[in-house]
């Protein structure tokens, strides 16, 4: 048997890469980790963690305007940016020593530095001032996460990213944001809400493709009640750099139109973080945008090499890059081959309102299954009834018309994400509508109209 330095070597620690060593070295293997940036990767960085910190700073605007309607009076509060920022800081640095004393207690060894393959059971790491040193493993698994990808547009390298956005010095007076998935509808409500004018360039005919056409449509109206100009069928063919401190961008639009800013934004997709990670000196099997191809256990096309999470771009979540290296675990030294299961994961937009869905929307659930019932409610909640929001919450639930079986639960308003995490359990189950309508309601809560639902 050929003895190698460690059983399993993970290249990246991110939440994945983390996830993945902690259990392996659980089972009793060797592992490492080796880890360039930061540990815990873009979520707890640049992503998940303080966008979600960034949105509950941008909502305390809306506290302070409801306060008047609950008997409160207090004078017109000041926002400092810096000061959030820095706060911030000092939270994903905590984060980021809990990431490495997880590590350290399950025994993992971490390697700071660029790794790379030399061969599947070679790696090569690049410790910077530390020098180079090589490794061998009998199992590789790339944990490597994704990046920003940038157009080659002319201008672009006056426009940031949404690495970029959570240390940008100061706010603009207006924003354009470019880009219709989560992290830009997510930033044109955070930067909205901390006081900037904002304008959402995107170029389809409405924004977060891929979730229930009903809602996203609803959130754009309530998007555009809170100030924010959204510009559909839109792109932007170039970026020109003005004179001045303020509006010193001018983005100009393929209807021949300009939108003046001081910061533009773009979150127009990511690509798998693999450019001389080696993946070519193996054999690997990789997709259009440079993904990892994976089979249903996480496996490549080269026996010992692996990946999962953003990488591998089939589902990128940070609790799917979670579940997945648990799978991993158990396949490589639980004695357990698990696939992944890719089936009714919940996903939530922190926009303003927020969304959150699990299942098949109904556009879906009407092509596989043919008849459904839909049941919907709107109304606006008990909270807001005091004050001067106008906001409403849109409640719906999928249900094929032959079982019962409820296929898709979505939700856009207050505590969207927290409620719909609630229903995952009976949507995986299988839960019917029947189910619903016998569950007893809590009362008075946004909650209860998924099991009132008429």
């Amino acid at each position: 048997m050929t003895d190698y330095d460690y059983d399993l070597f993970v290249i990246g620690a991110g939440s994945g890469g983390v996830r993945a060593s902690r259990m392996a070295a659980g089972h009793g293997a060797r592992v490492a980790v080796a880890e360039e940036r930061y540990l815990g990767g873009t979520c707890v960085n640049v992503g998940c963690v303080p966008k979600k910190l960034l949105v509950c700073a941008s909502a305390v605007a809306d506290h302070y305007r409801e306060a008047a309607g609950f008997g409160w009076a207090a004078e017109q509060p000041a926002f400092d940016w810096a000061r959030l920022i820095a706060n911030k800081n000092r939270e994903i640095e905590r984060l980021n020593g809990i990431y490495r004393g997880l590590l350290d207690s399950a025994g993992v060894e971490l390697v700071e530095g660029r790794a790379g393959l030399l061969d599947p059971h070679t790696v090569e790491i690049d410790g910077g001032d530390a020098g180079r040193r090589r490794v061998t493993a009998d199992q590789v698994l790339v944990a490597v996460g994704s990046w920003p990808d940038m157009p080659p547009i002319p201008g672009i390298e006056h426009a940031i990213s949404s690495n970029e956005a959570f240390y940008l010095e100061r706010l603009p007076e207006r924003f354009a944001v470019v880009g219709g998935g989560y992290i830009g509808v997510e930033f044109a409500g955070i930067f909205a809400g901390l006081g900037c004018d904002v304008t959402l360039v995107y170029r389809g005919p409405l924004f977060l493709r891929g979730f229930d056409e009903e809602i996203r449509t609803y959130l754009a109206g309530e998007m555009r009640s809170r100030g924010i100009e959204l510009r559909f069928d839109s792109r932007v063919e170039s970026i020109e750099e003005t004179a001045g401190s303020g509006d010193r961008l001018r983005l100009h639009l393929d209807n021949g139109e300009a939108i003046r800013c001081g910061e533009v934004l773009y979150a127009t997709g990511r690509r798998p973080l693999v450019t001389d990670l080696g993946l070519e000196n193996c054999g690997v099997a990789q997709g259009e945008l440079g993904e990892v191809l994976v089979d249903e256990y996480s496996r490549s096309n080269v026996p010992n090499i692996w990946a999962i999470g953003d990488v591998t771009d089939r589902l990128n979540l940070t609790p799917v890059a979670i579940h997945e290296a648990m799978c991993l675990s158990r396949t490589l030294y639980g004695g357990e081959p698990t696939p992944v299961d890719h089936e009714s994961v919940a996903t939530a937009v922190f926009s303003q309102p927020p969304l959150a869905a699990v299942g098949l929307t109904e556009e879906e659930a009407r092509t596989r299954y043919g008849e459904v019932d839909v049941y919907r409610s709107r109304f606006r909640p008990l909270k807001l009834t005091l004050t001067d929001n106008q906001e409403r919450t849109l409640v719906k639930l999928i249900v094929d018309r032959a079982s019962g079986r409820v296929l898709g639960a979505h939700m856009l308003g207050a505590d969207a994400p927290e409620i719909i995490q609630g229903l995952v359990i009976a949507v995986k189950m299988g839960a019917t509508k029947d189910d619903f309508d016998a569950a007893m309601a809590i009362h008075p809560t946004s909650a209860e109209e998924f099991v009132t639902l008429r």
